[in-house]
């Protein structure tokens, strides 16, 4: 239902779930990606859910030109679990938004690479990064958590500065705030009602 929104939200998420829809015959997983707002009373809003064969600056640029249709006027920043496509939308139709790699997303692409037996120890280093009181700070951790894992793990690090100019705009912002952007409750909680619903399916059309 395509229902007036707020004129504003401080951060708004988008992520993806993978679900099971019957496409030219054949059963194939496809993402519905997931809109999430918090508006300045610091509610959950659920924004939209849209689905498409490839996410890329096309697909991004039609879910943010209807958001902005249905009356969201700005946006300050979109913490996003991929950059294909997104910066140039974004930047497109809120150009005063400040893209965010999700650090949730981030933490866990990391992790794909590490044994069970280490991942503790590599998790917490990746915390000590991401929850530095500083962009600065962040950088000296990156540095010695390269130093203590590239030989172990040469993928991580290297994942980390890369995008690291998408990993550093929430350090401009209070500790309350950055707590709301490295965190993913706001979609996590959505992601698994909507898992409860639809586990009963064995695919969508």
């Amino acid at each position: 239902q395509n229902r007036p929104l707020e004129n504003l939200y401080p951060v708004i998420f988008l992520d993806a779930l993978m679900v099971k829809m019957r496409h030219e015959g054949r059963v194939e997983n496809r993402a519905v990606y997931v809109a999430v707002g918090i508006d300045l009373e610091g509610r959950k809003d659920v924004l939209g859910l849209w689905t498409s064969a490839n996410e890329g600056a096309k697909f991004w640029l039609q879910v943010l030109t209807d958001l902005k249709n249905r009356g969201v006027k700005d946006v300050f920043i979109a913490c996003v679990d991929g950059l294909k496509g997104f910066p140039q939308a974004i930047e497109t139709v809120y150009p005063q938004a400040q893209v965010q790699l999700c650090i949730v997303h981030l933490t866990r692409a990391s992790l794909n690479f590490v044994g069970w037996k280490e991942r503790k120890a590599v998790a917490a280093d990746l915390k000590a990064i991401y929850r530095a009181d500083t962009a600065q700070q962040a950088e000296q951790e990156l540095r010695a958590f390269s130093e203590k894992w590239d030989r172990r793990y040469p993928t991580i690090a290297p994942l980390w500065s890369r995008n690291w100019e998408r990993v550093i705009p929430f350090f401009a912002f209070p500790a309350e705030i950055r707590r709301i952007i490295y965190t993913t409750n706001a979609v996590e909680s959505l992601n698994m009602s909507l898992r409860k619903i639809i586990k009963t399916r064995g695919a969508f059309p």
